[in-house]
Parts: structure tokens; sequence; C-alpha cells
């Protein structure tokens, strides 16, 4: 029997199992391959960027490590991403930073920034039918040292970066139009103090002034998207965020805007699957940014955690995954990178299927008539079912490496490309 041969067989037993309870594993798939996930164009090259040699330089980021191969330019970029997504089952997205601008020759700051800069990203994603999705960068520069961007009591640098979201919707609105599909541009800034401030307030009033002023121009929603993203702390930043998760989910529900939780800004005991139902009660839509925190915000690599499975099922569960942005963000630079972005974007994805293969009916239905022993009963039971062979005949169906077979492609591209660098 050939290795086909074996997986064929392997899902047709598990396809069995699960339609016993219910669940119909063609389904699961088909909708599993509607989902694009937005891999982050920082992860390859540690954030640093295409302005200057400096890389990158304070905003409470920090990338560790220094494994070999690094891209050192955005055609190298380009190669490694499509390395990556050859590597992973489906058609998905990218979410490029405002520092990956190109213009070689000629520095343009950051409040001048023009779609043209970005021309050669564009025809990348057309040649390659994907969507992109786009973020300012109100960190590492001269304007963002004292800590503060669009929060700033001096309002020369707030003007600058006001105009720095300004131009970025501009941008973003430029993806959304010429490839047809929208843009989510997302507004994070790491304004805040490192210990206890004496006015908490001032802040978000000028905050929400600068919010006012890079928004006011409409742009239709079928190419862009705003999105506000809020952290609970940051490195420099660890007694006082301005952009807290309450001020940013206020403004959204005031004026519309996608809210933005990323796993590894709250709380540590804290996890974003129980806030979206609550944030989706208030908001037509969300993004997620998913990364793994180990003891703080660490940003390392997704794996199939516990807490990576609770979010999945809870955008299931709700029947929330069309009104859900998913984009990952981490970023490691002590493996190999495109590694990196090949075991997270699976390890979503596993986690997506996961969910897709549960009987949510029949467990709604239990937790309705009050039998909540044979709710917990059959949630255990789900775990010894045979996703794996459901998961190896999708990754199969879509052309990729079945299991860890992925991981030699990855190796000799390193011994070829990323260790000539």
């Amino acid at each position: 029997m050939t290795k086909e041969e074996s997986r064929n067989r392997a899902y047709e037993l598990a396809r069995e199992r699960y339609a016993v309870i219910g669940v119909d594993t063609d389904k699961a798939m088909k909708r599993l391959a509607k989902v694009a996930v937005s891999l982050h164009c920082w992860q390859g090259d540690d954030v640093g960027g295409f302005e200057s040699d400096a890389g990158l330089t304070g905003g409470g980021i920090q990338a560790t490590g220094n494994y070999p191969g690094k891209a050192r330019t955005a055609d190298e970029l380009r190669l490694d991403l499509d390395k990556a997504y050859s590597l992973i089952p489906g058609k998905h997205r990218l979410n490029l930073h405002a520092i990956y601008a190109e213009n070689p020759g000629r520095k343009v700051d950051r409040d001048q920034l023009t779609p043209a800069l970005f021309s050669r990203w564009l025809d990348w994603a057309k040649s390659r039918r994907i969507g992109v999705d786009f973020n300012p960068s109100f960190f590492s520069h001269p304007k963002a040292a004292d800590g503060f961007t669009l929060s700033s009591r001096n309002e020369g640098i707030r003007k600058f970066w006001v105009n720095h979201g300004i131009a970025c919707r501009k941008i973003g609105e430029t993806f959304g139009k010429e490839l047809g599909t929208p843009c989510v541009t997302n507004v994070w800034i790491p304004d805040g103090y490192k210990d206890t401030p004496a006015d908490r307030a001032t802040p978000r009033l000028i905050l929400k002034k600068s919010l006012d002023e890079i928004f006011a121009r409409k742009i239709n929603p079928r190419h862009h998207l705003d999105a506000i993203e809020g952290k609970l702390f940051g490195i420099g930043s660890e007694s006082y965020v301005v952009g807290s998760h309450e001020f940013y989910l206020g403004y959204a529900i005031a004026n519309k805007k996608l809210v933005c939780l990323d796993s590894g800004h709250y709380h540590p005991t804290e996890t974003i699957s129980d806030k979206i139902s609550s944030v989706l009660s208030n908001v037509d839509e969300i993004l997620l940014h998913v990364s793994r925190g180990v003891r703080w915000d660490s940003d390392h690599v997704v794996t199939l955690t516990d807490d990576l499975k609770s979010i999945a099922e809870e955008l299931v569960r709700g029947n929330y995954l069309e009104r859900t942005h998913i984009g990952l963000d981490f970023f490691d630079a002590s493996i190999n990178r495109v590694a990196a972005w090949v075991i997270g974007t699976r390890a979503m994805l596993k986690a997506l299927l996961i969910a897709l293969l549960e009987p949510t009916p029949w467990l709604q239905d239990l937790e309705r008539k009050g039998d909540l022993t044979s709710r917990l009963a059959i949630q255990e039971e789900l775990k010894s079912l045979p996703f794996g062979a459901v998961w190896d005949f999708y990754c199969m169906n879509k052309d990729v490496p079945v299991g860890a077979a992925w991981l030699n492609e990855v190796k000799a591209y390193e011994t070829k490309v990323l260790s000539k660098r």
C-alpha cells in the first residue's frame, strides 16, 4: 500500500467515526479552505524593515535570537514568503508594515509614504492572487523616542504621526482596490509610561483626537477596514498604556471600527477566546492577532496549545469565522524564520479544523437541556478522535507536504538559499 493509499484509508475510517457523531468531515474541510490567514512579513527579518540599516529600535518590541538567513531585502523576504506559502494548505494573505516600503536611494519619512512605494509588493500580491493587510509603524523612529506618538503632548510630533496614519490608510485602500479584497489597516501604538503616571486621562484624550483626525475620511469598506489594537503593557510601558483594551473597545463601538484582539496583549491568565463573543456582540467584525506569550508578551511562535484551540472553538461555535480577520503576530529569530511561519500558520489551521470537526449543535443542545454531565463527557471523548487523519488528507488534497515532511523542504531551502546570506 502506498503512502497515498494509506492516508486515503485512514481518512475513510476517520470520516466514518466522525459521521457517527453527526460531523461531515468533507464539509469541515471545505469551510476551512475558505479561511485566509494573514502571514506577517516581519517574522522574516526580525521586524527590521527597509528604512535603514539600523533595524528595530525601541517601541516596546524585541526580537530575540540570531539564527542565520534573515531576509536583508524585500526580494529576499518575498522569496522566503513564497517558500512558506508553498508549505501551508490553502490560500492565505500577507500582513505588511509601513517600514517595508521600497524606495532605493532616497529616504522618504513616514508621514510622506505613498502607495507607489509599495508597488512591488502590490505586483507580487497580484501575481499570487492574495490579499494584503497593512499596519502603520509607530515605533523605531526618532519621533517615537520618548515613548509617545499619537498621544504626544508635542503637537508637531503628534501631527507627524497623524499624517503617517492618514498616509497608511491611503496605502491600505490602494491594496484593497487593486486586489479586490478589503485591506485591514491596523493601528497599534506603543505609547505609555514605565512608571505610574500622574495623569492617565490627558494622553487618552489626545489619542482620541488623533484617531478622529486619521479616520476623518470615509473609505469604502469593500476596499478598506480600520482596526485598532490595545495592549496591557509593553517594554518601557509597564505601568501605563494609553491605548488600552477598554479605550479602544469604547472607541470602536462609538465609531464602528474593528477591535484587534492580540492573544499576547492581556494578562497571562486572560484568554481572548472569552472576549470574542463579548466584543462581537457590539461590533460587526474583529481582527485577531494570534501569537503565544510565555510569561509575558514574548511573541513566541504559535503552537497547537489549549489557548489556541479555545480561540478556534469560539470562532466556530459562535459562527464568527466570516466576521473575523485572522492574522499572525510573532517574531522569533532563534529558529529558522521560514519554519516559524509554517509552524505557526499550520497550527492555526489545525486548531480551526479541530473546532470544525466538533458536533457543536449536539453539545449546545445538551447545554440548553441542562445536561452538563453529558456535555463534559462528550467534550472529553472528542479529544481522542482521529483529527490527524483528516488534517493529513486535507494537506494532501491541497498539494502541500503531509506531516513533518515540510521540514525537509525548509532544510533544503536553508542549505540552498538562507545559508548563503
